[in-house]
């Protein structure tokens, strides 16, 4: 009978262990993505931002070869009143020319 009574408190012990292992994995894990989200949502500027930048933009970061001092190829835009338009090539060089994108509304 107490070798019973031994092999019974032995495994309820095992058994308790396994649970805190478990336990302890799990607020582990927890932990980390949670730090994972907020340091993304900071870095994104809100965390509605996350899952766009994880979908979108982090698969994308190898692509390109734009190095700071390049060039930058030749495109037809449209100037302040939003009618007339001119080409990059004509406006590089001469003055500091700002290119905006992004909307204000």
């Amino acid at each position: 009978m107490p070798e019973i009574r031994r092999s019974i408190d032995s495994d309820s012990r095992l058994l308790k262990l396994q649970m805190q292992r478990r336990y302890w994995i799990t607020i582990t894990f927890a932990s980390f993505f949670a730090l994972l989200f907020g340091g993304l949502s900071y870095i994104t500027g809100g965390p509605r931002n996350v899952y766009p930048f994880l979908r979108y933009a982090l698969p994308n970061w190898h692509r390109g070869d734009l190095r700071v001092g390049d060039t930058a190829r030749d495109s037809q835009l449209f100037s302040l009143d939003g009618e007339s338009t001119f080409h990059l090539r004509d406006r590089i060089g001469k003055k500091p020319l700002v290119l905006v994108f992004g909307s204000y509304t």
